[in-house]
């Protein structure tokens, strides 16, 4: 017979400390080891859940511990500050920072595009300067990507970069939005819609453009070549008037962002088109800039603060040793008076 005294009893584990404390599993790690930036609260939740437990720390995991430095980076590769005021990433950022303060982690912003910015990064990777990093904006054979594969801490990509796909990243269904966006424009009788993309050194535009093509040919028409821009207003404004100049009879744009779809409106205008009846006009992203563009620009809805919560959530994971799948978010289209 054997007593109840004679069984092992199991040892508690940091999960179910961190479950008792009501906090997460690297707060209450980070409690434990005496790191920075946990809150009196959390931390005397944690020492009361210890206790109550009976939790003793495993060696090892203390030692790995106590590596952690209580931040997350957001890596954006683009060398102008303002990058950040762009409505876009402005909202990825409230989404990401909203993530990391429910794990007690701190959020540092980067911009890595010049040769200065890819060696500042090279190095936070290099010497651990952070629990981990979210990357976005990279473009094709941007060295951060090899950079990103080689460091010995967790790595998010907002958005998949050119080529073969990393092993963690959220992204939006791009080509199932753009395809959208195109059978739409399609459906209210538009038969030469022309394209203008982001950047084809990109995922998203060239994404974006595949969607747009696959629903053109899907229809029956010809799709036409891309006419590239670069996500802002202006170079919208520039690929809609080239557009113009060799396609005078065309009646529909899908434009890949609504800061390029902005953009056209303005050129559309000052070319004397009106806007449906002449050419209809779609984009993508759903910003602010869509709703007040004149007319209100029909567009594709990405949720894009939940892309940067998500990203944050899945890098939270991996600090606390879980292996997350890949995300992609949903898109949706939203009918406004442009289309």
């Amino acid at each position: 017979m054997v007593r109840a005294e004679d069984t092992p009893r199991r040892h508690p584990t940091l999960d179910e400390v961190a479950e008792r404390a009501g906090v997460s599993r690297s707060v209450a790690s980070r409690a434990l080891n005496n790191a920075p930036h946990v809150s009196p609260a959390k931390r005397q939740a944690v020492e009361r859940a210890v206790r109550e437990l009976g939790y003793v720390p495993n060696p090892t995991a203390r030692a790995l511990a106590t590596r952690q430095t209580g931040a997350a980076a957001l890596v954006i590769s683009g060398e102008d500050p303002s990058i950040f005021a762009d409505p876009f990433f402005a909202q990825v950022i409230v989404g990401a920072s909203a993530a990391l303060e429910e794990a007690d982690l701190h959020l540092m912003l980067c911009l890595a595009a010049s040769d200065r910015g890819r060696k500042r990064v090279e190095e936070l990777l290099r010497s651990r300067g952070a629990d981990g990093v979210m990357l976005m904006a990279l473009r094709e054979d941007d060295p951060l990507a090899r950079t990103a594969e080689e460091a010995e801490m967790p790595v998010v990509f907002g958005g998949r970069p050119v080529g073969p796909a990393p092993r963690w990243y959220v992204d939006v269904d791009n080509v199932g939005g753009a395809r959208e966006a195109t059978e739409y424009l399609v459906s209210r009788g538009r038969t030469r819609v022309a394209a203008i993309c982001g950047r084809l050194d990109t995922e998203a535009g060239r994404a974006r453009y595949r969607g747009y093509r696959d629903a053109m040919l899907a229809a029956g028409l010809h799709p036409f070549p891309p006419q590239e821009g670069d996500f802002t207003e202006s170079s919208g404004a520039a690929a809609m008037a080239a557009l113009l100049a060799d396609h005078p009879d065309l009646d529909g744009v899908f434009a890949a962002n609504d800061n390029m779809g902005a953009g056209a409106l303005r050129a559309l205008r000052e070319a004397g088109r009106v806007v449906p009846a002449d050419v209809a006009v779609v984009g993508f992203d759903d910003l602010a800039v869509a709703r007040i563009a004149d007319p209100p620009l029909t567009t594709v809805h990405q949720p894009i603060t939940a892309l940067g919560r998500e990203m944050a959530r899945m890098l939270v994971a991996l600090v606390n040793g879980q292996d997350p799948t890949p995300l992609i978010l949903p898109t949706r289209l939203v009918v406004r008076s442009s289309a």
